[in-house]
């Protein structure tokens, strides 16, 4: 059977770009017949990626089947995971995440986890000089997967060997890192087509703090502005978004990627309760300003607290 290599639900660039790049790797260099899917429809960045680098957009599917072989990138979290994944046969995890728990694999497997900013970049590494053989399209794929996963290194997860292998891959393509992460920050920013409850799921992910469910949601744009002009309707959409996604409530960071800041919006009294004991400011109308916050897993999730 084709196995499977996937990201994580509401796919960005990194969890678009990496199974593809992957899926190329077990493919051709391994022998190993494997094809790249998604979980779900790509956001503007990801879209972007693949028309820039003539890349096909992988299949969507919505479930595994038991017994079907998968491979894992950019998560280790069932909850951002089908649902059945756990019937599936698990064959590897390359991730850069902390570990959650809760996967269940048929036997040993190949995994790899490592503190860096991008999976794409661990997967780099594991390609070793077989990276030579991998086409411009799949290149260009990992290296926008690091620019974005580090928003063109102003990330504090970005370490070195993010940097210095997103400065090989565009020196090899010949791309100017800051001229196309610029190009790829303005697709990110353009939202405007997507409706509140879209926004809310787009680049979202699952966290529970102390029995208190959330859905902790970021949009990083070089235009925070056109964001915040819906910040009424967004407030609003938080109410359903959280009933039918089964979350006590949603938080949403809008990060300005240029100014290295998030602005958090703040609907209720709950969220106000969060991000005072989180954040330990206090919290004067509807939004809440976080200078220098820019990672949602290193700055934000780690220092969640219930109110």
């Amino acid at each position: 059977m084709t196995i499977q290599v996937f990201g994580h639900k509401s796919p960005d660039t990194d969890s678009t770009g990496s199974p593809i790049a992957w899926a190329w790797y077990l493919s051709n260099i391994r022998g190993e017949d494997a094809k790249p899917v998604l979980l779900g429809e790509p956001n503007t960045e990801a879209a972007f990626m693949l028309e820039r680098w003539g890349l096909e957009k992988p299949e969507i599917i919505s479930d595994v089947e038991a017994g079907a072989p998968v491979v894992i990138v950019d998560t280790n979290n069932p909850a951002e995971l089908p649902a059945s994944v756990n019937k599936a046969d698990i064959r590897g995890i390359v991730d850069h995440h902390k570990l959650v728990g809760g996967l269940e694999t048929k036997g040993p497997i190949e995994i790899r986890v490592e503190p860096l900013a991008c999976t794409a970049t661990i997967l780099y590494k594991m390609m070793g000089d077989d990276i030579a053989q991998a086409p411009k399209g799949v290149k260009g794929a990992m290296l926008s997967c690091i620019l974005s996963d580090t928003l063109a290194f102003r990330s504090p997860t970005t370490t070195q060997e993010d940097k210095a292998i997103a400065h090989a891959l565009a020196e090899e393509l010949g791309v100017d890192v800051e001229g196309y992460a610029e190009e790829m920050f303005a697709a990110k920013s353009d939202v405007s087509a997507f409706s509140d409850a879209e926004l809310l799921r787009m680049d979202s992910k699952e966290y529970e703090v102390d029995g208190t469910k959330l859905r902790v949601s970021v949009l990083e744009t070089t235009t925070p502005a056109q964001i915040l002009e819906r910040k009424d309707s967004l407030k609003e959409s938080m109410k359903s978004v959280a009933a039918e996604d089964g979350a006590d409530e949603v938080l949403l960071f809008i990060v300005d990627i240029l100014k290295e800041e998030a602005t958090l919006i703040v609907p209720n009294e709950r969220v106000k309760g969060i991000a005072e004991a989180s954040f330990e400011k206090s919290v004067e109308g509807d939004t809440l300003l976080l200078p220098g916050v820019m990672s949602r897993k290193k700055q934000i999730m780690p220092v969640l607290k219930a109110a």
